[in-house]
Formats: structure tokens, sequence, C-alpha cells
């Protein structure tokens, strides 16, 4: 499984194709090791930060719960 390795300006010129195959590999969960997997996470993670309208159809892969802090 191959997974993605981006710095800050990567993450500027990715497509919403890109995005979609990182997306589909979490979701499949079919890595060699559990380090793979969470590169993908923290990548989409990322992603959601910086350009959220392209993670946003995959918030759910996540888990990120608003907080209420009252």
């Amino acid at each position: 499984m191959t997974t993605l390795s981006l710095t800050g300006q990567d993450i500027s010129v990715l497509t919403e194709q890109d995005v979609a195959a990182l997306a589909g590999r979490l979701e499949q969960d079919d890595y060699t090791n559990p380090f793979e997997a969470l590169k993908d996470w923290h990548t989409l993670r990322a992603i959601a930060f910086q350009r959220q309208d392209l993670a946003e159809p995959y918030l759910y892969l996540l888990d990120i719960e608003a907080y209420d802090e009252a």
C-alpha cells in the first residue's frame, strides 16, 4: 500500500481525486502496518485544516467532535 507524504505546499496542489484516493485507502484499512494508516490519517487531518473544502466529504474518517467547554 502506498501512502502520501506531503508538505504544506503539496497540500495546496491536491485535487479531489487525490483526496478521494487517500480516503479510499483509509476506508479499506488494508495497510501492511499501522504506521502507514496513521500517516494517511494525519495527512487527511492536515488537508482538513488547510483545505477543508477537499476533506469535508471525508471528515467522518477523522472522528473529530466538537467539544463543549461550558
